[in-house]
């Protein structure tokens, strides 16, 4: 299987899609060279900003340029991206409904070494809450470049969280990216996972594990958090005994979340895998990190167990 990294496709798509749009501008935060826009600086150095250590001006700069007809993309790690920015995101961007994309690099605990400072687990939990906030989470490099694409033609604000290490390809290269539309990725008929992100592909690990036990496991990647289309969640999960939704965010405002709401009512059995009420922490490397806080591919496997039984 293929790999590849969320971040080097992001500022490669990003240079694609300057040659393009000449309105296509990007704002970084003094980390180019983990984002990967320094990709879009040496293309097009007269449509990048390099703000400094300062997103929440970063924030308000574009919403400046969005009014004067740009399409900008801010950058930055996503704990600061959500959570230095927030007054200028809600108040900026979001109430006047600006077509400004924010993008958050080293998402979720991918960021292993710089420890709790640096992982961001309540982002999406932050920005879903935000009226008028589009909400992505890529599970690939594959589907992070037609989700990018994707941004750049929606007129609106954006998010997406994007991880820093190397991720499998699982989206269909030929399978079009719409905003709000979640996707099969494996089709089972005991019970169904819910995921994004990382947390795909640990998804289908569990699916594999689980087939020697006489278990089959849907698997479907929902990377659209807000908007999403709940009636195809339901018909996704019709005929399932159990789901268990995956993530690499906090269990409080994400997808276990979501899909809670969704299903609330309808007596279909449910587990969340996700970070507990708690922080990130330094590891010596992101596998083992991912094990500690309960992300793996048996911890899946353990919950739709639980559920069958």
């Amino acid at each position: 299987m293929s790999m590849q990294n969320q971040r080097e496709v992001y500022g490669r798509t990003l240079v694609e899609l300057g040659e393009e749009n000449p309105d296509i501008v990007v704002l970084e935060a003094d980390l180019g060279k983990s984002t990967m826009t320094c990709y879009f600086e040496n293309a097009f150095p007269g449509r990048f900003f390099e703000m400094g250590i300062s997103e929440a001006n970063m924030t308000s700069f574009a919403a400046g340029l969005s009014l004067a007809g740009k399409i900008p993309f801010t950058n930055s790690f996503a704990v600061f991206a959500a959570g230095r920015a927030y007054d200028q995101i809600r108040q900026g961007i979001c109430i006047p409904r600006l077509n400004v994309k924010i993008v958050g690099s080293s998402a979720g605990l991918s960021d292993y070494g710089d420890g709790s400072t640096h992982q961001s687990v309540e982002d999406v939990a932050i920005m879903r809450a935000i009226p008028n906030m589009t909400v992505l989470v890529p599970a690939d490099g594959i589907e992070t470049r037609k989700m990018t694409r994707a941004m750049a033609e929606y007129h609106g604000p954006v998010y997406m969280r994007l991880n820093r290490d190397d991720l499998p390809d699982l989206f269909p290269p030929d399978q079009e990216f719409v905003i709000g539309r979640p996707y099969l990725i494996r089709d089972g008929k005991d019970a169904v996972v819910f995921a994004n992100g990382l947390m795909v592909s640990k998804a289908l690990e569990a699916a594999d594990s689980l087939l020697s036990r006489g278990i089959s496991l849907r698997v479907v990647n929902v990377s659209s958090l807000k908007p999403v289309d709940e009636s195809a969640l339901r018909v996704l999960a019709g005929g399932m005994k159990g789901i268990v939704t995956a993530e690499e965010h906090s269990l409080i405002g994400g997808l276990g979340s979501l899909i809670a709401d969704v299903f609330r009512g309808e007596g279909i059995p449910m587990k969340s895998i996700g970070i507990k009420d708690q922080f990130g922490q330094s590891a010596h490397n992101y596998a083992e990190l991912l094990e500690a806080y309960g992300l793996g591919s048996g911890h899946i496997a353990a919950a739709v167990l639980e559920l069958l039984k």
